[in-house]
């Protein structure tokens, strides 16, 4: 008689304890995930429909042609800023060098077999194509801040790879025997030698 009890005793504790922790752990589900995306709680948009609210919110509630005026605006202005800071780089130095750029932009450059991307002191390189390797003078190089490396003279340079420069006088150049140039992305400083 006792084994009877105790054995009902545990089934109607375990089946509880089931029933417990599913409404349980719906209601903790319920709770923090504030809505489905595409519900009306939390819908789903689409990256123009944001950018044309933009850039209405910018012109004050103009039409949706205004954002191509926006980019179009936004780009002279871009231009001229590069334009200026090459000419305030290039009056500074006094090194025979192509081009001077000082940008906080991200900017496509093209370097040619034989030409240096030399780096201003912070600026930062991401080789997009091509076979580089790392210009310096001294023990030190670039440090590879994706794989979190340090990568000295003649050493090859990741492709998509973020590279910081934090002294002057360092750079990239095309891997000896590449008939290829690079497609360097360029945040910061840097001549071409």
């Amino acid at each position: 008689m006792k084994s009877r009890y105790k054995i009902s005793l545990a089934t109607v504790l375990l089946g509880g304890g089931i029933v417990a922790g599913s409404l349980m752990n719906n209601s903790v589900n319920g709770a923090s995930d504030p809505g489905q995306p595409g519900t009306a709680d939390d819908p789903v948009v689409t990256k123009s429909y944001v950018d044309q609210k933009i850039a209405q919110a910018i012109k004050g509630g103009g039409s949706g042609s205004s954002s191509n005026s926006k980019t179009t605006s936004s780009t002279a202005s871009t231009t001229s800023a590069t334009s200026s800071a090459t000419a305030s780089g290039a009056s500074n130095t006094g090194k025979a060098s192509t081009a001077v750029e000082q940008t906080e932009e991200l900017k496509v450059v093209d370097i040619k077999p034989g030409q240096k991307l030399i780096a201003k002191a912070g600026a930062e390189f991401i080789l997009r194509n091509g076979y580089a390797v790392v210009y310096s003078m001294d023990a030190s190089g670039a440090i590879d801040i994706t794989s979190g490396t340090e990568i000295v003279h003649n050493q090859v340079v990741e492709k998509n790879h973020l590279l910081s420069f934090p002294r002057e006088g360092r750079g990239i150049q095309v891997k000896e025997g590449q008939k290829f140039g690079l497609v360097v992305m360029v945040r910061g400083g840097y001549t071409i030698q």
